[in-house]
């Protein structure tokens, strides 16, 4: 019995982190405080033969199990020991393509994944990738020089970010909204320039616009379209042929009984009070 306690103290500790079948893991700490260590599962990104990916092969290190609190800039200082990094992507599931960058803004950014999710680490050179399989640990996400907001400081700091400053808000959306008016103004300028202009094979382009422009539809021209439309259609059934049409047109006449007898009542009503019913 002593001897196999003896066995099991001699054993390297990293040897009974269970981990998935080919991933190598690395021991994290929140802070020093924290006493029970989370772990990443790395291995080096690779795809099977004739799959494209947009990931640089060899230079790549997939994650898996990053943990909320782990933002891009966290993840990259905790590997930077391993080698110079040179982008780190977290997503919500594995993909073989760089999720779009959209520029950076204050106050529209995207909503951040929800639990726990997997990164792409992109090293300049390929020996990162080795160095990082290799990694000992633990690595601690909060330090003295980096500290990482949680709990109670979390949330003021959350809060206050949600308070925006209304004049910085109209200068972005102002900015934005020309940048985006200029686009617009440049693809209709180059659509105007191939408009019935043949390519090399011939072909034309067929665009919505048309060698006499339109006129902007309006809410009293789009309802005499419509009403335009019913009349045709009005036209082209046959009437009383069908006897789901019999019994609509009798509730429709009788509907128009109804609401003539109640105008009647209605116009009977005024004369009499104002003294001219002459019923004889």
């Amino acid at each position: 019995m002593v001897a196999r306690r003896r066995k099991r103290a001699a054993r390297d500790p990293r040897e009974e982190i269970p981990s998935p079948s080919g991933y190598s893991a690395i021991p994290i700490k929140f802070s020093e405080k924290q006493q029970a260590c989370h772990y990443l599962y790395v291995r080096e990104h690779r795809v099977r033969g004739g799959t494209d990916s947009s990931w640089p092969q060899k230079r790549t290190l997939f994650v898996l199990n990053v943990p909320p609190y782990c933002t891009e800039d966290c993840l990259s200082r905790l590997l930077s020991p391993c080698g110079p990094v040179q982008s780190v992507d977290l997503q919500q599931k594995p993909d073989l393509a760089e999720s779009p960058k959209e520029p950076k803004s204050k106050f529209f950014h995207p909503k951040p994944v929800p639990g726990f999710q997997v990164a792409h680490v992109v090293f300049q050179k390929p020996s990162g990738v080795s160095a990082a399989l290799a990694l000992k640990g633990p690595l601690l996400v909060s330090t003295d020089s980096y500290p990482v907001k949680s709990g109670l400081r979390k949330w003021i700091s959350d809060y206050t970010d949600s308070v925006l400053d209304p004049e910085a808000l109209r200068v972005e959306v102002d900015t934005f909204m020309e940048a985006y008016d200029k686009r617009i103004a440049e693809e209709d300028a180059k659509a105007k320039e191939e408009d019935g202009v043949p390519d090399d094979e011939g072909w034309v382009k067929v665009t919505r616009r048309g060698r006499r422009p339109v006129l902007p539809r309006t809410e009293a021209a789009s309802l005499r379209v419509l009403e335009r439309e019913k009349r045709k259609r009005a036209r082209k059934e046959l009437l009383n042929f069908y006897a789901w049409q019999h019994r609509e047109t009798k509730m429709e006449h009788l509907a128009q009984l109804r609401k003539k007898f109640e105008e009647d009542k209605q116009r009977i009503e005024l004369m009499r009070a104002q003294r001219k019913f002459r019923p004889y």
